[in-house]
């Protein structure tokens, strides 16, 4: 017997559903695979029975209730798009919210994973010393600098005080950055690395701890000798 991607893919779903099926059987909430083999398995069974659209698409939103699930569950799953298998070919069925609530349920109840941030502003690197330097991008093309860089290391091309920005960073919240497009001048501001101030890789220009008595000395030699500007 061959059996295509497709047709294996629907013995996965039809085994996993079946688990579910006896999980439920038992009193046993249904995990979030769980769940989702079971719906998709009874809506393209219903497809292969030839139930009208509509209402296999209505049947599908009242299969589970959060009770039915772990916590968490229903709000993992907003959305499903199922392809089933109808007398007249395949469609692609979009089940929203899959998952219904229960009679019991609580508006405010904690959902596993989430999280609930205070009210108010949440201020960056409070309390930390700061400086703002100019720096002008001399290259021909744009360069970003990441939040995260040691901005004594950034591109040779930038032009400002590497001396001063010994041991900084930008002034951005994880995973944002400053971009210098070519010939502009921007000031940015930079706030100290923190942590154990060990820094390895980037431009390789330190490769060790950031408060080592000669480290600045030494890196700005290696800079001038490769030819970074502002050096």
């Amino acid at each position: 017997m061959n059996l295509s991607p497709t047709e294996m893919d629907r013995l996965v779903i039809f085994n996993a559903a079946q688990m579910a099926r006896r999980n439920r059987s038992l009193g046993i909430r249904l995990s979030h695979p769980e769940a989702v083999a079971y719906i998709t398995d009874e809506v393209m069974t219903a497809a292969r029975r030839d139930m009208p659209y509509a209402e296999i698409r209505d049947m599908a939103g009242r299969l589970l209730t959060a009770n039915d699930v772990e916590p968490g569950v229903g709000q993992m799953i907003p959305m499903l798009y199922i392809e089933c298998m109808f007398a007249e070919g395949t469609k692609v069925m979009a089940v929203f919210e899959p998952i219904g609530p229960n009679d019991t349920s609580v508006a405010d109840e904690l959902i596993p994973g989430e999280i609930i941030a205070g009210g108010g502003d949440i201020e960056s690197f409070a309390g930390m010393p700061a400086i703002t330097i100019d720096v002008i991008n001399t290259g021909d093309r744009d360069i970003q600098v990441r939040s995260h860089t040691h901005f004594f290391e950034v591109n040779r091309a930038l032009r400002f005080d590497r001396a001063a920005a010994w041991g900084m960073k930008v002034d951005r919240p994880a995973g944002a950055g400053v971009r210098f497009e070519p010939g502009v001048t921007k000031s940015v501001r930079l706030v100290p690395i923190s942590g154990n101030r060990v820094v390895h890789g980037q431009a390789g220009l330190v490769n060790g701890s950031l408060d080592a008595p000669t480290a600045r000395d030494e890196a700005l030699k290696q800079a001038r000798a490769r030819g970074y500007q502002g050096a």
